[in-house]
This record gives C-alpha cells, sequence and structure tokens, in this order.
C-alpha cells in the first residue's frame, strides 16, 4: 500500500503526467486509500498518551482496517484544539515522551491567529514539508495543461519568513510557510515546477516585510521579461505589494537604472543578496519608467500585464477573506486569468485546484485522500437535527470521506500524521461534485467567524455580501475606494448592535456614508436580525470611517507579535481588545442606520 500513499517525496524528475496519472489512480479509490490512511497514522503512533485513554485496551496492530476505522470514530471523541494544548505545551517545554507521535517533534507551527486573535501551536514535521511539496508539484501539474509555461523561466513571488525562535524545550518554532522555505522541499519544488523564484532566500527570510516587499519587486522588474507568473500565498500581500509599488516605482526604476539598493534596505545579508544579483540597466529602467508614467494616468489599471508581458496567469489563495480583494486585484491584472491556489490550513493541506480555468469564484477543490484522514460533520441550517453546534447550524455524526454527499455542508475533521486525531478544523465547505471518487469542495466560510448580538446569526460570507452591497452605493455616488474593512458585534450597552468599521480611499460626502450605512443595515438577510432590528431588540448598525492606513496599523501589529506576512488574513469580525483599539482610535467618522426607524410605528 505504501507506494499508492505517497507520491515521489525524493527529489527525481517525474513529468506532470506521472503525478496526474497517480492522482486519477488515487480518486478512482478514495475510501479504500483512506481507511489505509488511518491505518498507518494510528499504526505509527500505536500507544501515544493522547490516544491511550480510548485505545490503550485494545491491539490495533491487529485489527482489520475497516475494524479499526470503525472503532477509531466510535471511541476516539471529536477534539478542538483546546484538548490538544495541555499536550502541545509540554512538548515545548520539552517532555520527550510520546505525547501525540511516535516520531520525536522537534519543530512547531504557529497558526495565524487571525480567526481567534491568539496563536496556536501546531506540530511540523518532514511529513508537513513532503506534503507541501506534493501539492504544489500536483497543482502546478494542472495548472501547465491550461497555462503552459517555458522551462527555466522565474516566478515573481511575494512570499516572507517570518523569524523563528526556540521554546523552553529546545524546540524550534516558527510559521508553517517559514519552516518550509527553509526546508529541503522548497528547493526541490523549483526544478520540479521548472520555474525559479526571483527573490534569493536572504530576501524571502530578511524578517521585516516592508524591505523584503521592495526586493521582490526591484528583482521581479529586473527579471521582468523571464518572469512567467506571479504569486503569493494570499492575494492580500499581492495587492499589498502593488499598492506599495504605486508610491514607491521611481526609487525602484533609480536603482536599476543605476545598479544600486535603496537605504530603506537595512539588512546587510539581503543587500548583499539583491546586490549580487542586479547591474546597471538603464535601458530596462527607461522601458519601466515610460510604462509607469502610462500607468499612472489610468489608475494602474492592468499594471501586471504591462509590466510583466510574459506572464501568463497570477495565483494565490483568492477564497474566503481574500474575496474582497479580488476586485482590486483585477483591476492590475486587467483580464490576465487569476488561479486560485490550493485548499489547506496550517494542520494540513486539504485540497487541489484541479480546474485552474476556473474564475476563483466558482473554484472548487479535489481532496487529496493521503495527506490526511478526512471525516465530515454533516451541516444543515435552522433545522432541528440532532444536535446543536452553537451557531446557526444543526450538526449530524460525522462521516468519512466516502459517504458524503453533493449540495450537502459539512464542517472538516482532520486525523494527521502529525498528532491531532478528530480535530474540527471550524472550516464549513459544501460538496459541488466528484472527481470520479474524490470529493471537490466549495470553501463556505469559518463556523467561528460570526456576528451575533440577539437571535441573529450572520457569517463572514453573509457579512461580504453585505459590504459589497454598501461598497456599491460608495463606487456609483463617488470615485473613493473601500480599501478594507472589518465589523465587531458591540454588547457593551443594550441594544447591542453591530459596528463595521471601512477604510476608504478617496473623499466621500456624509451623505452618501450614511446611504451606505443604511443599505448595509438593511442588506443582512437572516431572519433573526431583521425580526430584531423590527423590533429594536438589535440597535441600528453603525459605520464607523477609519482614517487611511489603519489596516496597515493592524497588519504591522500582527507581524509585530511574530507572525508573517504571508499568513495575514485581515479579520472580518474581531472581539481582539488590541485590534479594537487600533480601529476606535483610528475612527474619524460614525454613522448610525436609519432603515429601520419607522419598524416601531409599523408594528
Amino acid at each position: 500500500m505504501e507506494p499508492v500513499l505517497s507520491y515521489n517525496n525524493g527529489n527525481g524528475n517525474n513529468s506532470d503526467y506521472d503525478v496526474m496519472n497517480w492522482f486519477e489512480d488515487l480518486s478512482q479509490n478514495a475510501g479504500f486509500v483512506q481507511t489505509q490512511l488511518l491505518c498507518q497514522i494510528l499504526e505509527q503512533n500505536y500507544g501515544v498518551e493522547y490516544l491511550k485513554k480510548w485505545l490503550g485496551s485494545y491491539n490495533i496492530l491487529e485489527m482489520d482496517a475497516c475494524a479499526l476505522e470503525s472503532l477509531f470514530s466510535s471511541v476516539v471523541p471529536l477534539a478542538s484544539h483546546a484538548d490538544f494544548e495541555p499536550f502541545m505545551q509540554r512538548i515545548a517545554d520539552g517532555d520527550t515522551t510520546p505525547l501525540l507521535t511516535q516520531q520525536p517533534i522537534t519543530t512547531l507551527s504557529l497558526s495565524s491567529g487571525t480567526t481567534e486573535g491568539r496563536q496556536k501551536f501546531v506540530p511540523f514535521t518532514r511529513h508537513s514539508a513532503q506534503t507541501t511539496l506534493q501539492i504544489f508539484t500536483l497543482a502546478a501539474a494542472y495548472r501547465s495543461r491550461v497555462y503552459p509555461i517555458r522551462e527555466g523561466g522565474r516566478v515573481l513571488e511575494f512570499i516572507y519568513s517570518s523569524n523563528r525562535f526556540k521554546t523552553k524545550g529546545g524546540l524550534t518554532v516558527g510559521t508553517a510557510t517559514t519552516h518550509y522555505y527553509a526546508s529541503e522541499e522548497f528547493k526541490i519544488k523549483q526544478h520540479k515546477t521548472k520555474s525559479f523564484t526571483c527573490s534569493p532566500q536572504e530576501v524571502i527570510s530578511g524578517g521585516d516585510y516592508k524591505q523584503s516587499t521592495y526586493c521582490h519587486l526591484l528583482l521581479g522588474l529586473y527579471f521582468s521579461d523571464q518572469v512567467e507568473f506571479i504569486t503569493s500565498a494570499f492575494i492580500y500581500s499581492m495587492v499589498q505589494a502593488f499598492t506599495t509599488f504605486e508610491e514607491l516605482w521611481r526609487e525602484i526604476c533609480n536603482d536599476i537604472r543605476d545598479g544600486t539598493l535603496s537605504s530603506r534596505i537595512k539588512s546587510s545579508k539581503m543587500r548583499k543578496a539583491a546586490l549580487d544579483i542586479i547591474s546597471p540597466s538603464p535601458n530596462l529602467a527607461s522601458k519601466l519608467e515610460d510604462s509607469c508614467k502610462e500607468l499612472e494616468g489610468v489608475d494602474w489599471f492592468g499594471l501586471i500585464p504591462k509590466l510583466w508581458p510574459n506572464a501568463k496567469y497570477v495565483y494565490s489563495i483568492m477564497t474566503g477573506s481574500m474575496q474582497p480583494y479580488l476586485k482590486k486585484l483585477r483591476h492590475y491584472a486587467n483580464g490576465l486569468p487569476l488561479v486560485s491556489a490550493e485548499y489547506g490550513s496550517t494542520e494540513s493541506w486539504i485540497g487541489v485546484n484541479v480546474d485552474p480555468s476556473l474564475p476563483p469564484e466558482d473554484v472548487t477543490f479535489a481532496v487529496v485522500p493521503t495527506f490526511s484522514y478526512f471525516e465530515f460533520i454533516p451541516l444543515h441550517r435552522h433545522e432541528k437535527k440532532l444536535s446543536s453546534g452553537g451557531d446557526d447550524f444543526m450538526e449530524d455524526k460525522p462521516i468519512p470521506l466516502s459517504q458524503i454527499k453533493v449540495g450537502q455542508e459539512y464542517e472538516v475533521v482532520l486525523t494527521t500524521f502529525t498528532g491531532l486525531y478528530r480535530c474540527r478544523l471550524g472550516d464549513v465547505v459544501e460538496v459541488a461534485s466528484f472527481h470520479n471518487g474524490i470529493p471537490k469542495l466549495n470553501f463556505v466560510c469559518r463556523r467561528k467567524l460570526i456576528l451575533t448580538v440577539n437571535i441573529d446569526k450572520n457569517t463572514e460570507k453573509d457579512l461580504q455580501l453585505v459590504v459589497e452591497r454598501g461598497s456599491h452605493i460608495l463606487n456609483k455616488a463617488s470615485r473613493a475606494e473601500l480599501i478594507d474593512f472589518t465589523s465587531y458585534a458591540d454588547v457593551s450597552n443594550q441594544p447591542g448592535h453591530y459596528v463595521i468599521y471601512w477604510e476608504i480611499k478617496g473623499e466621500v460626502e456624509d451623505n452618501v456614508l450614511g446611504a451606505c450605512c443604511n443599505e448595509m443595515d438593511k442588506s443582512f438577510a437572516d431572519h433573526g436580525y431583521v425580526v430584531s432590528r423590527k423590533t429594536n431588540s438589535i440597535g441600528p448598525l453603525e459605520l464607523c470611517v477609519l482614517e487611511s492606513g489603519t489596516f496597515k496599523k493592524i497588519l504591522d501589529n500582527f507581524i509585530a507579535n511574530g507572525a508573517a506576512l504571508s499568513q495575514f488574513k485581515t479579520p472580518r469580525c474581531t472581539n481582539n481588545h488590541v485590534i479594537l483599539k487600533i480601529l476606535n482610535t483610528c475612527t474619524t467618522k460614525k454613522f448610525r442606520s436609519t432603515a429601520y426607524n419607522n419598524c416601531s410605528n409599523e408594528q
């Protein structure tokens, strides 16, 4: 079974045809592969402390695979990160007994912390790096069928490492992306995918995202004719980089002309690495300057194809909380294809995009059944089922991958090689279709990212739709642009109410902002919200307009706490007191909705 469960972890030169054939074979018998994978995980970690409580009295090494799968799902309970935290802390403090895995854990990843406001430890092993290499190789193969690239071409990658540190027990801690960029697998990936990053390791791991972004842009433009595609972990990083370029393009062009490097780059290692690559290129600089002057006149519309004429597509995570940045990215891309990157989390990779020609709004992810053992909790909206999930979903019992159905929503549950057992991920997905026997998932939302004051429950997706409605009025009435947004359910006074924070570029009249506020208030379609607003058990929605640069302050605070730009996602709903302090300090105007003012008279 071993050859099926893993695809070429070495550095061999396998073709796109080979890796796609491997995946197609897997997809024909995904249920069987999952059962075997679970057995492999449990046999590999037989006797660990976490599992002893439930499996300690069973001789699982002699059990039939199907019987072990049934036993596991019936006796080992569903878990959250809170259940693993005491074990993670003991590992971080130096406890070397087999707590979660039989293999010693020497490296820990930090989750982004943007969902719950704090970062969590997740084990990172060689398996983590190998599966990252596998999914990147597989995804590149599917992309190359639709958008073939030149062998030996370059990739402009806006990727960033954060600083790593040691725990009390001597374990290395950093973000999962930081560990991966420092791994042998990252070097292998470039050879396997036949494309090479513009920036050296010293730029990626520079530790200061502003200096790294400048060098990414500089080197990306220096190699502009060789760039085959442009990528970042999340499109937020890419949009941030191009927004920065609008301000710094003259300085970057001067550096290209003279073969120099701006004094804003303080890191000696980064300076040396960049200067070792570039040399004076006056013709290129003049050409870039002419293009930038032309782009300035059209508000940088089409920046990407203008500056990187051979780029075939833009590739990044574009789903979930990244969707609000699609409008700006499309402005920069001017029709260049936007390809949504793969679906995963700090805990595990989950699915690959096998249809790269689909727009990001329609993308699905085919589950890779060799990465983790997947279970799915059926979710039902506003219907009485077996138990309540504590939000607007009702839950049934978890089912294996082989039993899920098209059109149904589920929460993803993971059992991993790295010591997580039946861990609830918190992601809500919908099964869109099947790729042979493998489900293709739509990402719907995060369960915990919910606005609620009373009996109302609005998800991240609900909020995004509401903000789109409000920003549509903004765009029609002015030339202003919504840069970013977040929200907060304020229950400090009764009745509680929703607060939505907007950062806007450009001037907007107060009456327009008031209309935007009203539009958002009446656009929340959740029945509990509408009823509560009509009876004034939820107060009028509040729109807070922020000063320019507020969300950059939130980003800087995030990075100051040890995270990397590659991980950053603006929290769409927050109760983090540090973020709220920044938001409230930077609020310049407030508006309260009058959308429901006449409802009390109609009752």
